[in-house]
């Protein structure tokens, strides 16, 4: 579980929920555009993590990193991950025909579980083509080859 932080993360009471994203990431880029038109979660804003250096700072405060996956803001909640995808498709009304194959496979959380990392593998691969790195806190020096450095260990868990 992550740490608190005494920096507030979560909108005001009764704000829509947030999805934090890796804006670097096409896969997530398009997935988090279709989901603030699409997705039918009434008021679900987005934020590309990425480019918002404080939002990032203050998530990995209390132990959420972009690195490790997208994240849902809802009240004074942080999502993360699977957990974050597992939450925005069982609410999903989705118009969007790839949102409407997305919910029903990502919304019961075992099976997000198990193929979250798959997507995780994804964007790793889409920003080693991009020379974007993985943690956007490390700089230019994490990517090797245009790939990032953590692909080369295919092995370590990705969750």
């Amino acid at each position: 579980m992550a740490p608190d932080s005494p920096e507030p993360l979560a909108p005001p009471k009764g704000q829509p929920p947030v999805l934090v994203f890796d804006g670097g990431c096409p896969f997530c880029r398009h997935f988090a555009e279709l989901s603030e038109l699409r997705s039918g979660i009434a008021g679900l804003q987005i934020r590309d993590g990425r480019a918002d250096m404080l939002l990032r700072q203050a998530l990995a405060s209390r132990g959420y990193h972009l690195r490790d996956g997208a994240m849902v803001i809802d009240g004074d909640r942080v999502l993360h991950g699977a957990e974050a995808i597992a939450w925005l498709c069982e609410r999903m009304a989705p118009s969007a025909p790839l949102l409407q194959l997305l919910a029903p496979l990502l919304a019961p959380p075992p099976r997000a579980r198990q193929v979250y990392p798959l997507l995780l593998l994804a964007r790793r691969l889409a920003l080693g083509l991009r020379r974007l790195p993985l943690d956007p806190d490390d700089g230019p020096a994490a990517v090797a080859g245009g790939i990032p450095a953590a692909t080369a260990d295919l092995g370590r868990s990705v969750s």
